[in-house]
Parts: C-alpha cells; structure tokens; sequence
C-alpha cells in the first residue's frame, strides 16, 4: 500500500453540518433525487446536496500539495476519476499550463459547468466502467469523493482502472472510526452505498490490488 494522506481533510472540516435535521428531512426522497447527479444534487436546495458548488479558490492550496508530493511539471498527466465540476484540474493547470489532464464523472450537469480551462479535456463517464486509455497513460490518477458511491463489486473495476493508468495514485473516501461517526455519516451521506472503516477500506485496497495513496474524510 501506499501512503496515508492528510490533503482534503482540512477543507471537509471547515464545513459545520447538522446530522440529525438531515436524516429525518425526507431523506429517502432526498437520496433519490441526489443519486441522478444533476442540478438539483449540484446547485439545487442543499437537502439534495451541495447546494450550490461554486469554484472559490479554496483547490488551489490542495493543486499545489498534490504537485509537490507526486512531483508533477508541465510534462506530466493527470486522470480524474468522479472529477464533478473539476475544479482541481482547473487550479493545476492553473500552476503548470502545460500539463495534459483527464477528468470523469456521471454528471452531466457538472461537467458543463466546469471551468472553461478544462471542459474539454473532461468527458461523461461512470468510475465502474473500464477507461478508453492504454496501461500507464498517466502519471497521476485522483480520485476524490467519488468511490464510496460506487457498491463493493463495482470496487473492484474501478481500483483495477485506477491502479492500470499509473503508477502513482491517490484515492479518497468516506469513512468512520467509531459508531459516533458512523452514525453521523449515516445521517449526513445521500449517495454513499460503500460504508466501511478504514480497516475494511486498507483491507479492499489491498484485497483489488490496489497499492496507491489514500485519505480518509470523517464526519465528526
């Protein structure tokens, strides 16, 4: 296995959440909706989702550790997986002009409303699915927020995709280290379908031969 990584965890927690209220807010109706990936999910009422995920620079300070841990130049390739509205492919190519990059997702709404610096280089996919590039055309693979909503068969592609593209890679997933947290991502996930400890998810990586970096977030 790779290294554990601590490069989100600082913006997930600058988000206060209320776990209670969402849970008992009509959340089956809530998940349904969220699960189609759309507006609503995206920039809709926040019972949906994000309520309204707009770029505002807070990427840039995770682009630059990503470059300085992996070492990436103008020369490099990143591939990400579950992108959204791509907005950390938007800040490295904001820091390294020349770099080629990839990114992927189920929505289509989030991929028109990227930043216009990288929606071409974007393209609708879902993360399950095997990736139209040759072994190792990349240098990098990311892959943020984006596994957790994937069931634990539909794991084992995805890791094998991510692990096939390069040989550097970076994963991060929801997760929980006591009933406390696990209640509260309970209450708090919409899309999630993969509720696992970071004992079980070391334990898939390693199970799909997974051998890249990973995070954990927490919902405390």
């Amino acid at each position: 296995m790779g290294k554990r990584l601590d490069f989100f965890t600082p913006l997930h927690t600058r988000t206060k959440r209320e776990y209670l209220p969402r849970m008992i807010d009509d959340k089956v109706h809530c998940m349904r909706k969220a699960k189609e990936y759309e507006a609503d999910y995206w920039d809709g009422d926040r019972r949906y989702g994000y309520g309204g995920y707009r770029y505002d620079g807070r990427w840039q300070p995770l682009a630059r550790r990503v470059i300085d841990h992996y070492g990436l130049t103008n020369d490099s390739a990143v591939l990400d997986v579950g992108c959204g509205k791509a907005f950390l492919l938007h800040e490295l190519r904001a820091l390294l002009p020349g770099i080629r990059l990839a990114g992927c997702d189920i929505s289509r709404h989030a991929l028109r409303e990227a930043p216009e610096s990288v929606r071409g280089d974007l393209f609708h996919h879902r993360a399950q699915d095997p990736l139209p590039f040759g072994d190792k055309a990349f240098d990098l693979v990311v892959s943020m927020g984006c596994l957790h909503n994937l069931r634990v068969f539909e794991l084992s592609t995805a890791l094998g995709e991510i692990q096939r593209l390069a040989d550097n890679a970076y994963v991060l997933v929801e997760s929980y280290r006591d009933e406390q947290e696990l209640f509260n991502l309970q209450c708090w996930a919409l899309t999630c379908e993969s509720f696992f400890d970071d004992a079980e998810w070391v334990w898939l990586y390693e199970h799909f031969g997974y051998t890249g970096d990973y995070e954990f977030i927490y919902f405390e």
